[in-house]
């Protein structure tokens, strides 16, 4: 069996990884490290909880110690994109984890905080910078950052960025970038933008693919319970008195949703979180910050917002409105079952989304099994009931965020992922 020792990393890296308990590499770090190391360009075509962020942060770490070369000032020597702010949190931490007996010096860079502490970190200059693409834009157009000098580029999460509207400030950033350059590109899919982005920006990249994106749901236990809009507060009250949710992630279609199950949950005595858009920065740290370190045992979160939340240990996900868009379900619970553990995903289907669930069987290939409403037949729908008068809604066309140009003809989202490290669970939206 292939172990981290394997690779020739060096020996402080090894020591870290050590300390972290992380032994076996995963198969995205077995097929990508040894190319990574090598020096060549990849296209990694991976989900989030595969183990990605490990895969190009250990030879990136490992490239840098050995050079033996320093930053310049105002300059970076590695340069990371992710779409969300926790996703970008997340991959420096790694850096950090798996660097902490070298003196490499990294710092991660996003929108929504003060920008005068980050133009005087980048001042003398760092050897790994974390970036959502809009901030990141910013300080080089102030001159406090630039990519002269810069050795290694990732693009990570690359059809999130799609999703969320960052393609032309993308381009931007890839037009800045030295022609002398290591480049590596993960996606989780690769839409006709995202293959055109790619093939200008790799050069005779080696092609890495796991985990395809309907068959990541096959290890989770997935049940679906019918039910009437209005019982789905009282249902979730139900579920919830189970002990064995011990830590679980709630979704909602909506901001003022997860709000509102925050707010019914507080008057059952129940303590959560809500994690999304209007929130600030602070706010959404502190949210996560408790839910990882096990002080909170819910956390409600919209799809963006949960966007790169990688935290071990989730042994459910509750879906309390179905999302719109299939892959956003696929993407959803692997928030849980990282890793290879086990994990459990109970959705709440009421009339009006029965369309959405037939979207998402078709897409994973396989039927949700249905479980009694725990409230009772007068809680639940009519499974075999004909639809209301109003016709079902379908997913709705993903509108991009103002400003940022125009979606691509025919593009759905492919939702959420982040990649981190090892077997035992990984650990190590739109900012800017």
């Amino acid at each position: 069996m292939t172990s981290f020792n394997d690779f020739g990393l060096s020996a402080p890296i090894l020591k870290a990884l050590a300390a972290e308990g992380y032994v076996t590499p995963t198969p995205i770090q077995a097929q990508a490290l040894p190319h990574v190391l090598a020096g060549k360009d990849i296209l990694g075509i991976a989900q989030t909880g595969t183990g990605k962020t490990a895969a190009f942060a250990l030879p990136i770490i490992d490239r840098l110690s050995k050079s033996g070369t320093r930053p310049q000032p105002r300059s970076c020597r590695a340069l990371i994109l992710s779409p969300t702010r926790e996703l970008a949190s997340q991959i420096e931490l790694s850096f950090r984890t798996y660097g902490k007996f070298l003196r490499l010096q990294s710092t991660v860079i996003f929108g929504g905080v003060p920008v005068g502490r980050q133009v005087r970190t980048c001042a003398a200059g760092l050897d790994i910078v974390v970036a959502t693409p809009g901030r990141l834009l910013d300080l080089i157009n102030q001159r406090a950052l630039n990519l002269n000098a810069l050795e290694v580029f990732v693009l990570d999460e690359a059809d999130q960025m799609l999703d969320m509207g960052f393609i032309h400030d993308i381009r931007k950033i890839v037009a800045l970038l030295p022609a002398k350059r290591q480049s590596l590109f993960f996606s989780a899919t690769m839409p006709k933008e995202m293959a055109e982005l790619s093939d200008r920006l790799l050069t005779t990249p080696v092609k890495v693919t796991v985990t395809p994106v309907a068959s990541t749901v096959e290890r989770i236990a997935q049940q679906v319970i019918f039910s009437e809009t209005r019982m789905k507060q009282t249902l979730l009250h139900k579920l919830l008195e189970d002990a064995s949710i011990s830590r679980a992630l709630v979704f909602t279609r909506t901001k003022h949703g997860a709000d509102r199950v925050v707010k019914h949950l507080a008057t059952q005595g129940i303590l959560a979180d809500a994690i999304h858009g209007n929130k600030s920065q602070g706010q959404r740290e502190r949210a996560l910050a408790a839910f990882r370190d096990g002080r909170s045992r819910l956390l409600v979160a919209t799809d963006i917002a949960a966007r790169g939340i990688d935290i071990d240990g989730v042994s459910h996900v509750i879906n309390f409105d179905l999302p719109n868009v299939s892959e956003s379900y696929v993407h959803r619970i692997g928030r849980t079952a990282r890793a290879g553990a086990a994990g459990i995903a109970i959705s709440f289907c009421d009339r009006e989304e029965r369309a959405y669930l037939r979207d998402i069987e078709r897409l994973t290939r396989q039927r949700v099994p249905v479980m009694d409403n725990p409230l009772g037949p007068d809680a639940e729908m009519l499974r075999d009931s004909p639809p209301s008068s109003a016709p079902a809604p379908r997913p709705q066309q993903h509108r991009r965020p103002a400003g940022r140009g125009p979606a691509p003809q025919g593009q759905r989202p492919a939702a959420q992922r982040q990649g981190a490290p090892h077997n035992r669970g990984q650990r190590p939206q739109r900012q800017g």
